[in-house]
């Protein structure tokens, strides 16, 4: 692997960005999460909803390590709460503009999350590709970063399917529009890869 990957030229250096958030950062962040998911892709063939929460959080751990962004320690609670991370220098109070949420998703525009808070998101769109053909030693490819700030009224009520004794999925919000929203937001994308019926694919 160089150590140039993902090249610089991959990036849009003119999207806007948290304060402190640099483009080297996510170029760490993007090589990390590709190398850590690399053994865990059977995890993906059993339960990809769990596979998707692990890119997320190999995201948050990385922006931990490499920027100014530091992990909030949510204690005593089974899910996290929003944020994922912190400006390091906010303080007790943190403003919406120095909380930063990490998620991950197979699909190209969707961005959904438990809360509808306001903040900065960084999505990771990633793909499972067990032939490495895409990329030696890369059976999972980060194709799009997207970086957004996102405010309350950008979210909708998705309801929630689940029942005593039945199970189903928990409420979520999802973005309302999220390809106009994303408009202007995309920082990385690989040049290689384009979008045919919602799916990467080879360019």
């Amino acid at each position: 692997m160089p150590d140039d990957h993902p090249p610089s030229d991959w990036f849009d250096h003119g999207v806007e960005r948290p304060a402190g958030l640099e483009i080297n950062h996510l170029r760490l962040a993007i090589d990390y999460v590709e190398d850590e998911t690399a053994s865990l892709i059977d995890i993906y063939f059993e339960q990809r909803n769990v596979f998707s929460a692990i890119v997320g959080i190999l995201g948050v751990k990385a922006l931990d390590a490499f920027s100014v962004y530091e992990k909030v320690q949510h204690e005593l609670e089974a899910q996290q709460r929003f944020p994922d991370l912190l400006h390091r220098a906010a303080g007790p109070r943190p403003r919406p503009d120095q909380c930063l949420e990490s998620k991950a998703s197979k699909r190209p525009w969707a961005i959904q999350s438990h809360y509808d808070h306001e903040g900065w998101y960084v999505v990771w769109r990633y793909l499972v590709d067990p032939t490495q053909t895409i990329q030696p030693d890369r059976p999972v490819v980060i194709w799009r970063v997207d970086l957004v700030y996102l405010r309350q009224g950008d979210w909708k009520y998705e309801g929630s399917s689940a029942g005593a004794g039945r199970g189903g999925r928990t409420h979520t919000f999802g973005v309302i529009r999220p390809a106009r929203l994303l408009r202007g937001a995309v920082v990385y994308a690989r040049p290689d890869l384009r979008l045919s019926g919602g799916k990467p694919v080879p360019a």
